[in-house]
């Protein structure tokens, strides 16, 4: 009795068809069809055409390294591996055999060309309706350096290393010019010595740190920030990282990566990788690229408080983009007592006590009525507050309004600074009007649902890019179900739509 179960062929006589062995809604072949639709003149003008070996296509090349990112691979010795050995890579390259340092040579050289190919998928993913940029959601996170928080460079300590590497290359110049005299008595070495010239290299390197290191400390300083008891450090290891702090608490080497998402089918529309914790200064940038890129900039944009800054309120303004993101404006919301219908009324005595605090347990600034007809602002106790004076406060002017019947006001002792000699003054920037309107944009029901779809759409890709970054188990798989519940398959169609989507989410990292 044969116990075991028989083979289904012999497979030392048994021949097949590569190409049918690739189902044809394979997303292999979608990702083939659309990388070989696109233009490639840029990549085919590097390659001199009459000197050495014919060379492999850009377009397979290319195709490799995304395919092995939509597979979790980004090794290009796994994928030289995979070149030989998976059915679907082996279909890809044609057979090629494809080492991993043509794979490493090819992506470092061709960087530029690689964001261009983004752009181009992204253009064809727009004419199919895949991409509508009616509602774009931005945010930003951090990505951990391969680099240790202990091990930093600071420019004392690069200023006493390079002193230490100075002293090194003279001892070896004088050992040099020693030796030479002794054995051919000439007072000058005929060549460098291998080590000065070693020495020199890290002698240039360092100058070159320190360089960075003192541009880094005058921004600092610029930020008001002193640089003798808060140096700025780089790391050792990853020079490119910049120290900040994580989201989780301390500090480390870390990057910024931001993107912008499309709602309708989840696509990264724009990104970039920081080197610094400012990532809200990047909203804008972003939706002027995504013009550039698309021809139009997207309908609606949200983004998380950290962007409802000033600068980008009216920047999106100005680009024409409807706005969402939570802020805080000094204007009485419902439940404050200084919300009233007439400012000049003073609050009722039995509502003080739900006036709202500022952290130093005074007044906070939104018990203050501003009037635009008029200029000013008025207390609670609905005395005036006209305008005073311009100051400068971060590189920005700042108007103050200051009330002169402060002496012998009942809440004077919870109004009033210590240290205040001029009665209570407000301060009121130039975008106040613009936070004034988000605010009550944020209020309306449209404000709510658009923004409550922020965190889904933004959140989503850096979901999907950390694990391939980090290089940590991911729960659930990149690639969507290929059947339906029914066991059925969809249309072609909707795997070249997917395939698309999986190519724009995943290219770029």
């Amino acid at each position: 009795m044969d116990y075991w179960a028989k083979p289904p062929f012999d497979r030392t006589r048994v021949s097949f068809s590569l190409d049918q062995s690739i189902p044809q809604n394979h997303p292999v072949r979608h990702l083939d069809e659309i990388l070989r639709a696109l233009d490639w003149s840029t990549w085919t003008q590097t390659y001199n055409g009459k000197l050495g070996q014919p060379p492999i296509p850009p377009w397979v090349l290319a195709a490799v390294i995304l395919y092995g990112l939509m597979r979790r691979i980004r090794s290009s010795r796994q994928l030289e591996y995979a070149c030989l050995h998976n059915l679907d890579f082996i279909w890809l390259a044609e057979g090629r055999t494809i080492d991993h340092t043509t794979i490493c040579i090819f992506r470092t050289k061709f960087q530029e060309p690689l964001k261009q190919l983004f752009k181009q998928v992204n253009q064809i993913a727009l004419a199919m309706g895949l991409i509508e940029l009616v509602q774009v959601a931005f945010d930003g996170t951090r990505v951990k350096a391969d680099a240790s928080r202990l091990h930093t460079w600071t420019a004392e300590r690069v200023e006493k290393a390079l002193q230490e590497l100075e002293a090194e290359i003279e001892r070896l110049l004088k050992g040099a010019v020693d030796a030479d005299a002794a054995l051919w008595g000439v007072g000058e070495p005929q060549e460098l010595p291998p080590e000065v010239a070693d020495a020199q290299k890290r002698q240039e390197k360092l100058g070159a740190l320190l360089e960075k290191l003192q541009q880094a400390e005058a921004a600092r300083k610029k930020d008001g920030i002193d640089p003798k008891k808060n140096p700025a450090q780089m790391p050792k290891a990853d020079t490119d990282s910049k120290v900040m702090p994580n989201k989780e608490g301390g500090y480390a080497p870390n990057y910024t990566p931001v993107a912008a998402t499309d709602g309708t089918g989840g696509f990264l529309v724009d990104c970039e990788v920081l080197a610094g914790p400012n990532e809200q200064n990047e909203l804008v940038p972003s939706m002027k690229r995504i013009e550039e890129d698309y021809g139009q900039c997207p309908e609606n944009c949200s983004a998380d408080k950290a962007f409802g800054t000033g600068p980008n309120l009216e920047g999106m303004e100005a680009q024409g983009i409807n706005f969402f993101t939570p802020v805080e404006s000094s204007t009485p919301q419902e439940g404050n007592p200084a919300q009233r219908a007439d400012p000049r009324q003073p609050v009722p005595e039995g509502e003080w006590s739900k006036l709202p605090r500022n952290p130093r347990k005074k007044l906070d600034k939104s018990c203050f009525v501003y009037e635009v007809v008029t200029d000013q602002y008025f207390c609670p106790m609905g005395q005036e507050m006209p305008y005073r004076e311009t100051k400068k406060s971060e590189g920005k002017e700042v108007r103050i309004y200051a009330c002169s019947a402060c002496a012998g006001c009942p809440l004077a002792q919870e109004c009033l600074d210590p240290k205040a000699k001029r009665g209570r003054t407000v301060s009121r920037d130039g975008y106040e009007p613009a936070r004034e309107r988000m605010e009550a944009k944020m209020a309306t029901a449209e404000g709510k649902k658009t923004y409550n779809q922020q965190m889904h759409i933004a959140e989503t890709p850096f979901a999907v890019m950390l694990p391939l970054v980090e290089n940590v188990p991911h729960p659930r798989p990149l690639a969507p179900a290929l059947l339906r519940k029914g066991g059925l398959p969809q249309p072609a169609a909707v795997y070249r739509r997917r395939s698309v989507w999986r190519v724009c989410r995943l290219m770029t990292f």
